[in-house]
């Protein structure tokens, strides 16, 4: 039987391999300096992190440790928003991998989980929108600089979270119990064939829902809604089924534009995680 933090590894492992995810890596698409292969090295390395947050590890410090293993390799970001997703998650498991655990996890977090989360900025660029004047000092781009403000303010990790609701839905997953990750579960669960081609589904799927908030930082708001438009439709006709050289084409697309909709991946990666960690996906 895999432990908890194994199965936060597979869930990292099976997301980037489902494709076609439009805009992502996936094992069929790199991006210029970003490749399949790095994502593998990056869920390899989280794992002492991983292991460290299921062995009942502070959540700041676990996901610090997560992303520092996760920057290993050569290609920078790969998996921080899913771990930041994936640790709590398995915070929770040590209980029940319920809503309800997992808000009480977030909810209970203190200031030095949010300076863990600020110091995990110190081993990778990540990419975020610019701050409101008055948060300045507490940009998360200033890393472990930041942490005296964040003491001095006395703000936990679900502080900082609930501060960056609704220009981030990896932080509204924190403040609203994890809401799309367990819907993710449900529709791996509930769907047929390979988990590749069911995270590539459930992926399009979440894409199709709601507009992705680092497109819509990176590239803008009515480039988001675009995405989420073009998936809706491709939901609609069962694209995957039925034309997916069409999905295929949009996949090609986005890469080429640079549209990254790297939130609904991690999204994808919890809800993975969910369904395997309660036996609704097997391997």
């Amino acid at each position: 039987m895999r432990t908890p933090a194994q199965n936060a590894e597979l869930a990292l492992l099976l997301e980037v391999a489902g494709t076609p995810k439009p805009g992502n890596v996936d094992r069929h698409r790199d991006l210029e300096d970003l490749r399949f292969e790095h994502f593998l090295a990056g869920a390899v390395g989280a794992q002492e992190g991983l292991e460290l947050a299921a062995n009942g590890g502070a959540v700041g410090p676990a996901f610090e440790r997560s992303v520092d293993g996760m920057a290993a390799q050569g290609g920078g970001n790969t998996q921080f928003g899913a771990l930041l997703l994936l640790v709590p998650l398995i915070r929770a498991a040590r209980e029940d991998l319920s809503q309800p655990i997992v808000e009480s996890v977030c909810e209970e977090t203190t200031v030095a989980d949010a300076a863990g989360f600020y110091r995990a900025f110190d081993h990778v660029d990540v990419f975020v929108g610019e701050p409101p004047a008055e948060m300045e000092p507490l940009d998360v781009r200033r890393g472990s600089d930041a942490v005296p403000a964040l003491e001095e303010r006395g703000l936990t990790l679900f502080d900082v979270m609930s501060r960056s609701v609704p220009g981030d839905d990896v932080a509204r997953e924190w403040v609203s119990g994890f809401e799309r990750s367990f819907t993710a579960a449900e529709r791996l669960a509930d769907a047929d064939g390979p988990l590749t081609e069911r995270a590539a589904a459930v992926f399009l799927s979440l894409l199709a829902d709601r507009p992705d908030t680092l497109v819509a930082t990176r590239s803008g708001e009515a480039v988001a809604r675009e995405v989420t438009k073009r998936a809706a439709e491709l939901i609609e006709r069962d694209a995957l089924e039925t034309d997916r050289e069409t999905v295929e084409t949009f996949a090609d697309d986005l890469v080429e534009r640079g549209v990254n909709p790297g939130t609904t991946a991690d999204i994808t990666a919890a809800g993975l995680f969910v369904a395997l960690e309660r036996g609704a996906i097997t391997v």
